[in-house]
């Protein structure tokens, strides 16, 4: 017989609105959060644009408008993956999972993990790693994620073999009494 549980907490997340921006009336309103989300993306991607290209022109507008707007949009979204959190944590969560990888924790952290045991950038990908360097043209990236470095595997299985006791309350009011502990 297996055991589920439920988490409630999701049913009671309620999203806040805005409804008026500088006296214009939004009617029902966006999120707030992805208005937040959404000024945070446009103004570091326009500040870097500005600062790398310059002003845009006809053409390049586009380029400046429309990544942060796709992001915010679909980022904003709740994760089919994990319900809750945002697609966008779920992004940066994998992004970082694929740039520091796995730091494993040796001796419950009295010794920091060698560079050589931290989880290759293969491993880490997967399978994608074969399907990113069968596409054409991206078969260079087999020694940048490390062709040749051993594939990580783990252990043998370990034997879990324990045997539940239960103690009725006579047996610990027997243990009690022969440490010599006196009730307050």
């Amino acid at each position: 017989m297996s055991r589920v549980g439920h988490t409630y907490t999701r049913h009671f997340d309620l999203d806040t609105r805005q409804h008026e921006i500088l006296g214009l009336d939004l009617g029902e309103g966006p999120s707030r959060r992805l208005l937040v989300t959404g000024a945070v993306l446009y103004a570091v991607w326009a500040g870097g644009m500005l600062l790398l290209f310059g002003a845009p022109s006809k053409i390049t507008f586009t380029l400046y408008a429309a990544p942060p707007g796709v992001i915010t949009f679909y980022g904003a979204q709740r994760s089919k993956a994990n319900e809750r959190r945002r697609n966008l944590a779920q992004w940066s969560l994998f992004l970082r999972y694929l740039m520091v990888g796995h730091r494993p924790v040796i001796n419950g952290g009295r010794r920091a993990a060698a560079r050589s045991e931290w989880l290759p950038m293969r491993a880490r990908l997967g399978d994608r790693a074969e399907v990113l360097t069968g596409l054409p043209g991206l078969g260079a990236l087999d020694t940048a994620l490390g062709k040749d470095e051993p594939r990580a595997t783990a252990g043998g299985a370990v034997a879990f073999d324990t045997k539940p006791r239960m103690y009725g309350p006579d047996v610990v009011y027997r243990a009690r009494k022969r440490t010599g502990k006196k009730q307050s």
